[in-house]
């Protein structure tokens, strides 16, 4: 598999793009994903490629911005991208194949839909070859790639937004679980939510604390 260098720093900056356009690749495509961890709600992927011509200031980690500053670079990427493409992998398939493996596929998914398509890729940490991708492009799977690639900080942010705006919609069918601000994951209001109500059709029924929920309430689960 070709390989560029790897940097040192966590910095998020055009230094790998501009490795690979050096190598010959011209269409770089970052792919991460936004909700692995989530007890309820589905789980989305991003692939984007930018355009180099266009660069977009601020870009980092999703997790490392707020909401506000998300919603503008969001709205920046698409404006500007090359290409991207948002796909979203249900509760019921996470729980059906594994939440690594719903990573995976869902990537690969979003990859697969990119129009142009990329000739090379940069992964938050996911190999994809494993998964039977074999027509894919050359790809990297980069240790904490969303803090040092743009492109794959801009498929965070494009994941992040798409999937927060999916929950706040939730939100209003299930607002016991105040999904609005947990956005799915773990927090202490979540699981008092979930100990007095237990488990709605969103959750992830493999995850705890939702297994022992249901558990208390039906036994033989």
């Amino acid at each position: 598999m070709p390989r560029i260098r790897e940097a040192n720093a966590l910095q998020c900056t055009w230094r790998l793009e501009h490795l690979a356009y050096r190598r010959g690749w011209f269409r770089v495509a970052g792919c991460d994903e936004a909700g692995r961890g989530a007890l309820l709600g589905p789980l989305y992927a991003a692939a984007v490629i930018l355009d180099p011509s266009q660069p977009i200031s601020g870009l980092n980690d999703s997790k490392k911005l707020s909401p506000e500053r998300r919603s503008q670079l969001e709205a920046e990427i698409r404006r500007k991208a090359v290409s991207f493409h948002i796909v979203a992998v249900s509760a019921k398939e996470v729980d059906t194949v594994n939440v690594y493996e719903a990573s995976r596929q869902a990537m690969i998914q979003a990859l697969e839909g990119l129009s142009p398509s990329a000739d090379y890729i940069l992964t938050d940490a996911m190999p994809l070859r494993a998964c039977g991708a074999t027509h894919l492009a050359p790809h990297w799977p980069l240790i904490h790639g969303d803090a040092r690639s743009v492109s794959i900080a801009a498929a965070s942010i494009l994941a992040k937004v798409a999937r927060d705006a999916h929950m706040t919609q939730l939100d209003r069918l299930y607002p016991q679980y105040h999904l609005a601000q947990n956005k799915g994951y773990g927090t202490a209001d979540h699981i008092e939510s979930l100990r007095r109500c237990g488990p709605c059709p969103e959750h992830r029924r493999t995850f705890q604390p939702v297994r022992s929920s249901l558990l208390s309430l039906f036994p033989l689960f």
